[in-house]
């Protein structure tokens, strides 16, 4: 009998993960993932390191202490000089916060450090779920659902972390909100409005409990959105093409390309090493050494008692790679797509896993990469077009109701391209109102079926992008286009100038015409242009609330749409290091109040994309995919256009 297509697809998957293993176990990478053995390890050695206090350890971040710059960049020369391997963990033991260091070829933790600072780390799956489960055997809770004329077993409960609004709160608290089902999966378009409960997490049990009324529960009729697919490209219609790239372990070559592709519990992707081969140069030249997404802040706008509290850091209080979820073959991803998994570790220190955490493809757009039809000439016609095709990194992360595709694109022309797509479900508030002409108060964002309000909310997501541009020493350079008067009455110019300092470098965008980018001050093309990458925003969204907002305390770094600070390793995450229940005295704005010199320097570019979402009917019962994006293009990089002979180079 012959083998069905479905078990030769899975024995070549299988396959190319196998030999992908032997290859990574020949030639280690210092910015490679934590095996799942490494995972093993490091949850054996910290809870050996504290058996004999009899303390519980419950772990919260397991991930690799990445080594300095300086160290990466001496193996990248040197093979021989592999840097340390170590783990960097966050741990909660006996109520108490820890920073704890391991060695792996030590096999011991090396560092211990308390913090006594604010904020928690970020919650882990174990602890969500046991604190989920707590209602269902309250009585006060019990008899709410009881009153409302509802069915228990068809409650569903899920975690909110609880902010910082002034108030001194020495217990790591969350809240749960619940939800019902009885006829439809779409949970969040049924809430219980008027009940919250209270948990702290350390003792998991329940220490508050609200019930402020009876609302009416938003029917289940017309919130299906499974099944019943309706797209009219069949599994023929897919993309036939091959996979034209190789990844060696963790390392990704395509074209031009190559480049270092890992997993981050908090992150999620991370990009790093990324580099251009230049064939006129005949060598690899350095772009990016690390970009992943920092923060994602999601502040709702309804100031009411259950609703006020409702804004979220996504990556440091739930992460980005921990709310990872399995990528769908031929829906998620194109036929010739290959998937790799997320490892990371659980709350009880044991290795875990994500199949098909993110995928990897080329894709084939239909658009055209350059083209020139040339009909000047007498007696011709000269027509030239290169296709465009891409190579795409992609990762879905599901934090509660919301989705976010996450793609890291790379173009033949040198160019990155970041799109976040965000779909899923709103968090729609209960409501006693079924028509807009009943609304006589503020219910803070519009009426979207019966019972069912959307409220407004925003979506701020906020990348850290380390540029190398041909070498670390770098400058960021602002160059504003001013109207100038002349003969012709008026033209624009342009004025460029380096920031010297972190502050010259914090910029709002849209209230003025500026390009903004990384040059070498130390490399120039042959003509005498600074060899460089230019920042290309494709929308400019910026905070509404005020300065001493508690809210915008915390997400300061929202305040401008681009930073620039020296490279600084323990500086990566825009919102903390711990970032739940945080007061804002350890973001990317208390780090730039140093003010330090960036002016031909080692330096770190942060740049925020966000949407103000005011919901519609169309986002009901589920959100249509909305994109933002933004690219990072080369600009004077090369001496001319790096794919004047495509087909010869791919």
């Amino acid at each position: 009998m012959l083998p069905s297509l479905k078990n030769i697809i899975l024995f070549i998957i299988f396959f190319f993960q196998a030999l992908t293993a032997i290859s990574h176990q020949n030639h280690p990478h210092p910015l490679d993932s934590l095996t799942p053995s490494e995972l093993n390890q490091v949850g054996l050695i910290v809870s050996a390191h504290f058996s004999n206090t009899n303390r519980n350890v419950s772990f919260h971040y397991v991930g690799l202490d990445e080594p300095h710059k300086s160290e990466v960049l001496s193996w990248r020369s040197d093979p021989a000089r592999l840097p340390r391997r170590r783990a960097f963990v966050m741990a909660r033991i006996d109520g108490g916060s820890h920073e704890i260091i391991v060695d792996l070829l030590r096999k011991s933790v090396v560092s211990d450090r308390l913090h006594r600072g604010r904020g928690y780390p970020l919650l882990n799956i174990e602890e969500q779920d046991a604190a989920n489960k707590l209602p269902a055997s309250y009585a006060p809770f019990i008899a709410s659902v009881a009153k409302r004329g509802l069915k228990l077993e068809e409650v569903v409960c899920t975690s909110y972390t609880v902010g910082w609004f002034g108030e001194e709160r020495s217990r790591r608290m969350i809240k749960l909100l619940c939800y019902y089902m009885d006829g439809t999966v779409n949970i969040y378009m049924r809430p219980i409005e008027g009940i919250s409960v209270d948990v702290d997490l350390d003792r998991m049990a329940i220490v508050g409990y609200h019930d402020r009324g009876v609302v009416p529960v938003p029917k289940a009729q017309g919130t299906d959105y499974t099944g019943g697919h309706s797209s009219s490209m069949g599994s023929h219609a897919l993309p036939k093409h091959g996979v034209g790239f190789t990844l060696d372990g963790q390392v990704l070559r395509w074209g031009l390309w190559e480049m270092h592709v890992s997993f981050d519990i908090r992150a999620g992707i991370v990009i790093s090493m990324a580099s251009l081969y230049d064939a006129e140069k005949d060598k690899q030249r350095r772009v990016m050494y690390r970009g992943f997404v920092s923060e994602l802040f999601v502040p709702y706008m309804d100031i009411t008692e259950d609703w006020y509290y409702r804004a979220f850091f996504d990556a440091g209080e739930f992460g980005m790679g921990l709310s990872a979820v399995p990528l769908v073959p031929l829906k998620d991803c194109p036929r010739n797509a290959v998937f790799v998994d997320g490892h990371f570790t659980s709350g009880d220190g044991t290795p875990a896993r994500t199949p098909n955490a993110f995928c990897i493809f080329e894709r084939y757009t239909g658009d055209v990469m350059w083209r020139h039809t040339e009909i000047a000439i007498p007696g011709k016609v000269i027509t030239e077009v290169r296709p465009e095709a891409n190579l795409v990194v992609r990762m879905v992360s599901t934090v509660g109701n919301y989705d976010y595709i996450v793609d890291w694109e790379f173009k033949q022309t040198g160019v990155i391209r970041v799109n976040v797509g965000l779909t899923g479900l709103l968090e729609v508030k209960g409501s006693k109102y079924t028509h807009q002409k009943q609304i006589k108060e503020e219910v803070y964002g519009p009426i979207l079926a019966e019972h069912s309000i959307g409220v407004n909310h925003d979506h701020f997501m906020t990348f850290h992008l380390d540029l190398d541009v041909d070498g670390e020493a770098n400058s960021f350079i602002k160059t504003n286009l001013k109207t100038t008067r002349g003969a012709r009455r008026s033209y624009w110019r342009a004025e460029s100038e380096a920031a010297k300092t972190e502050s010259e470098a914090r910029i709002r965008l849209g209230s003025e015409a500026t390009i903004l980018s990384v040059v070498n001050p130390n490399k120039r093309t042959k003509v005498g242009n600074n060899v460089g990458y230019k920042l290309m925003p494709e929308s400019v969204t910026g905070p509404l609330l005020s300065d001493d907002d508690y809210l915008q305390i915390r997400a300061a770094f929202t305040k401008y749409n681009v930073w620039v600070t020296p490279y600084n390793k323990s500086e990566k995450w825009a919102g903390g290091l711990f970032t739940d229940q945080s007061h804002g005295d350890d973001t990317l704005l208390t780090w730039s109040q140093r003010n330090e010199k960036i002016e031909n320097k080692d330096i770190v570019l942060w740049y925020t994309l966000g949407i103000h979402h005011v919901p519609c009917q169309e986002d009901f019962p589920i959100m249509p995919t909305l994109t933002l994006s933004f690219e990072l293009q080369p600009t004077n990089f090369f001496e001319h256009n790096p794919r004047l002979h495509t087909e010869k180079n791919m």
